[in-house]
């Protein structure tokens, strides 16, 4: 039952039966399987199927074995860290790769917590874009990688911990009134803009061109930076404008610094962790999982 209920965790978390058995490497017709056996067991309908609609939708129901679920598991986990708690000192060494909005705006708080806890833990954290990451982590010079979106690749073990939302990011003029519903009028305002993006491999960088493309836009001038926080000093600076995530810009516009607009649904995206699928990951490796699953179940976004 395990299994089922943490294929129909990610059925709900992807709102996708093929996208879930990409990451969880099953067939679709297994996940199907999956999740019929838990509306069998409980005697009701957990999701709403329609071949029409690309998204599922989950039913009541779902929603309230979804967070069970989700407690279920995590029990588990901790029960069996736990039982190996009982070992007096927790030692090893990790090596950790984390994508730049993870690494610089999530991974020290949460590190912070980490070594309070498993102070004897050596570790080494590499900052790249989340090709890199992605990349090391397949040829093990990683063991852990935190990454924006989804590793296309079914040689890693992947779970969604977080999620995120993009937002337009502007530099700051008072009492702007943007409707990003107006297509016309977004066309017109950042036409002659000049846009200050991430490198390629970047997962940001994949929604600098979503939004482009959704509203019609070729930027006159692009401006590439490989940090974040090198954008948002320059759209704060007035050098031009960006997509970026909300956690990198919103204390600058909570200072009016700059102005940020909240993008519509399918600009949201999950940050994951990845595990390399060829070897087991060490103790220290799972209980470095298990304490950030615990810290962003709980982190306020």
């Amino acid at each position: 039952m395990f299994e089922e209920l943490k294929t129909f965790i990610t059925v709900v978390e992807c709102k996708n039966f093929t996208r879930a058995g990409e990451l969880l490497h099953l067939s679709q017709p297994s996940v199907s399987a999956h999740v019929k056996n838990l509306e069998n067991r409980f005697q009701t309908i957990l999701i709403h199927r329609s071949v029409k609609q690309k998204n599922i939708i989950i039913t009541e129901s779902g929603e309230q074995l979804y967070q069970y679920a989700k407690k279920i598991l995590q029990l588990t986990e901790e029960i069996s860290l736990d039982i190996h708690n009982n070992i007096p000192t927790l030692k090893g060494h990790l090596r950790i790769g984390a994508s730049l909005t993870i690494g610089e705006y999530i991974l020290p708080a949460f590190l912070a917590t980490f070594f309070e806890k498993y102070p004897d833990i050596e570790m080494e954290v590499y900052i790249d874009n989340t090709s890199v990451i992605a990349e090391q982590v397949k040829s093990l010079a990683l063991d852990i990688g935190l990454i924006e979106g989804s590793a296309s690749s079914n040689q890693f073990v992947q779970e969604y911990i977080l999620e995120d939302h993009l937002v337009l990011a502007l530099p700051y003029i008072p009492n702007q009134n943007l409707s990003l519903k107006d297509k016309n009028f977004i066309i017109n305002t950042l036409k002659d803009s000049r846009w200050i993006i991430r490198e390629g491999g970047s997962g940001t960088k994949e929604y600098v061109d979503l939004f482009l493309s959704s509203y019609e836009i070729t930027p006159k001038q692009i401006m590439t930076m490989g940090s974040n926080y090198a954008i948002i000093e320059s759209v704060r600076n007035g050098l031009g404008v960006t997509v970026i995530s909300h956690i990198v810009a919103k204390l600058p516009a909570s200072q009016n610094q700059i102005s940020i607009y909240p993008l519509e649904d399918h600009f949201r995206r999950h940050f994951s962790y990845i595990l390399p699928k060829a070897i087991p990951p060490s103790y220290a490796a799972e209980c470095f999982i298990n304490e950030l699953k615990k810290y962003t179940a709980h982190l306020s976004l």
